[in-house]
């Protein structure tokens, strides 16, 4: 048993009539309150960050205050714990407060004093809880900022919607193409929940072979077909009491989709071959690289699962729509590789990082991380350099003379990309660039570059 956020004082005396009479005052001060007979078990319902207080007698048959105190703070030392005891003892009130006890009362005491004390120490724990909040916000934040690299709105709007989604019981969907880093957004998701001291359980669908797919999943009873010879738990059941992430969704049959719906309606399994419901507290998060909502109309997914899952989506952009992110990303895993291969880190030159940019990067965040790879070994910076739309960009070479030749190489090629890009006239590519058509047809002419076909008219006329 769990003792309930909503209870502000856990009561602990042995005394059947000065229980019931000092839970009658606090009741009557508009406090809810657990009287309770003994102090054994009673710091294992305690849940985390629990905002109440405890009182309790000092001397008790089994286990006493002071070794309910020690416990109690041995698991959170910020806890008030106001001990009362009816014996008059000075030194064993000095001990209590040495050990680390909110506040000692003599008995007989009034009323008042008690409510007092109570007050003062439910005040302090909502200082010490709110001032926990703040310090996890900012670490939480921290941490997301060194998982989740960049600072393109994008990345911060997705990060801001993890920090909210984190805080919640919400089951998550998440939507990435391949490589976009679906389950480092599962982890933090984990990570930054309350369930962050449970399993997080990681499996892919598309992974797993159809005969053995329910098997893994919901696990199975001896005998439950040929070759099950002894008991399987299921990852569903091996995540209980933390995270189930599913990966690749959207391989998954129809029939397995009717158990994972059933299973996400009653948080029950049942093992193949079993009669047994076995009750789950578990968060599911499922990622899927399809639009789930096509899948479903083509009847590839039922609607009733993908309406159940997409209670909270959460997109992860893919690579190309997140701007310089991609050069902050690539120095990060470069330098990453550079430290645990014990070599000297490498600067880009211009020319490489406007070809980072440039690139449409259809492998994602995985792909920039293998080029970032080879870059910090020493090896060539080559991609395939197709516009984000699919068509052949521009040629970029990758030069290493004087800095006058690398800007002159640079602005050739940031020019060349813009211009691999879909404009209607000269003056969106000149406002894309930032310079005036008088200005950009000057460039197109030193670097012996044309816009478009004559279709669109020379870099002279009007728009």
């Amino acid at each position: 048993m769990t003792i309930d956020n909503r209870i502000e004082v856990v009561l602990i005396d042995d005394d059947p009539h000065l229980r019931q009479a000092l839970s009658q005052t606090l009741d009557l001060a508009g406090l809810k309150i657990l009287p309770l007979a003994e102090a054994k078990g009673v710091a294992g319902q305690l849940p985390r960050d629990w905002p109440g207080v405890v009182v309790s007698d000092i001397r008790m048959p089994g286990m006493d205050g002071l070794e309910l105190l020690h416990e109690l703070h041995a698991q959170d030392p910020e806890l008030p714990v106001l001990l009362i005891t009816g014996h008059g003892d000075v030194p064993l009130a000095v001990q209590a407060m040495r050990a680390g006890a909110y506040d000692f009362l003599e008995k007989p005491f009034a009323s008042d004093h008690l409510l007092d004390s109570v007050r003062r120490a439910l005040a302090l724990r909502r200082l010490v809880l709110d001032n926990r909040s703040l310090r996890l916000a900012l670490s939480d934040r921290h941490e997301l900022s060194a998982r989740l690299v960049g600072q393109s709105t994008p990345m911060l709007r997705l990060r801001e919607q993890i920090g909210a989604l984190a805080a919640t019981r919400a089951d998550v969907l998440i939507l990435g193409e391949t490589g976009a880093g679906k389950e480092v957004v599962a982890r933090a998701l984990h990570d930054l929940s309350s369930r962050r001291n449970g399993p997080f359980v990681a499996i892919n669908a598309g992974a797993l072979a159809e005969s053995v797919v329910e098997s893994e999943l919901f696990g199975h009873e001896p005998g439950a077909f040929t070759g099950a010879q002894k008991r399987r738990i299921g990852k569903f059941e091996f995540a209980n009491g933390g995270t189930l992430f599913l990966d690749e969704i959207e391989s998954m049959s129809l029939d397995v989709q009717v158990k994972l719906l059933r299973l996400l309606q009653e948080r029950m399994v049942e093992r193949l071959g079993g009669n047994q419901q076995i009750p789950l507290d578990i968060r599911v998060i499922a990622a899927t690289k399809e639009d789930l909502r096509q899948a479903a109309d083509q009847g590839r997914f039922r609607a009733d699962l993908y309406y159940r899952l997409n209670v909270a989506p959460l997109r992860i952009p893919p690579l190309r729509e997140r701007g310089e992110d991609a050069l902050m990303l690539f120095q990060h895993f470069a330098d990453e590789a550079s430290a645990r291969h014990g070599l000297p880190p490498h600067e880009l030159l211009p020319a490489q990082r406007a070809l980072l940019l440039r690139h449409s990067w259809p492998g994602n965040v995985r792909e920039l991380q293998n080029a970032a790879e080879r870059f910090a070994l020493g090896l060539e910076l080559a991609l395939d350099n197709s516009a984000p739309d699919g068509s052949p960009g521009a040629p970029v070479e990758v030069v290493s003379g004087g800095l006058s030749e690398q800007v002159e190489n640079f602005e050739k090629t940031l020019i060349a990309a813009e211009l691999a890009r879909p404009h209607s006239s000269v003056r969106s590519l000149a406002e894309a660039l930032g310079i005036p058509r008088k200005t950009l047809h000057d460039k197109l002419r030193k670097h012996g570059l044309t816009f478009g076909d004559s279709s669109h008219g020379s870099p002279d006329e009007s728009d």
